[in-house]
């Protein structure tokens, strides 16, 4: 049985064939990218170098959804990352896209725990938790490891900002019910 906690390691051979050690069988980027919404980490070394290639593989896979259509990144934030690597600023730029989807993780993660609070009756969302990874995995492919090096604010400042924000939520959630309602009439 194979260890969800540990990364699935992925062996690159020479011929650029994608070899999944636990199933003893070859993948695609389609493969892993499955792997990765599924809420799995993965690790894709070249086989005679060592080299960890998952970084390379990760933009490769985000460059194919963006380039069938599937757009996360506006042009401007693609502009900022790539001039990030002209910039002095590149020491910073890990750290904040970081946080940043640390934070957007966090608020994502309240929304939902608001909804299940709010009408533990209402009927669940279609897709809603095969989105949720779909993000989580893109955040995390995102952010790569920079997130372990990111303290979170006060918890004090956070329950405040996450207080404000649940009511926030609460009440645009009340608006759409109605709206809602009225639909069905």
């Amino acid at each position: 049985m194979a260890d969800k906690d540990k990364p699935l390691l992925i062996k690159r051979y020479a011929s650029r064939r994608l070899y999944n050690t636990e199933t003893s069988d070859y993948v695609t980027l389609e493969d892993i990218s499955g792997f990765i919404r599924d809420g799995r980490d993965v690790q894709i070394v070249d086989l005679k170098s060592g080299d960890d290639l998952t970084r390379q593989y990760l933009l490769q896979i985000v460059a194919e959804h963006e380039s069938r259509g599937e757009s996360v990144l506006p042009i401007n934030v693609l502009t900022d990352l790539v001039r990030s690597y002209t910039t002095q600023a590149t020491s910073a730029v890990p750290q904040f896209l970081a946080a940043s989807f640390e934070m957007f993780r966090e608020s994502q993660s309240k929304w939902a725990e608001g909804m299940s609070q709010m009408n533990p009756m209402m009927p669940k969302i279609p897709g809603l938790e095969a989105m949720q990874a779909q993000q989580e995995a893109f955040l995390k492919a995102m952010s790569g490891n920079m997130g372990k090096s990111w303290s979170a604010p006060e918890k004090d400042e956070a329950a405040s900002e996450g207080g404000e924000d649940l009511a926030a939520i609460k009440r645009q959630l009340a608006e759409l019910q109605q709206k809602l309602s009225k639909m069905d009439k």
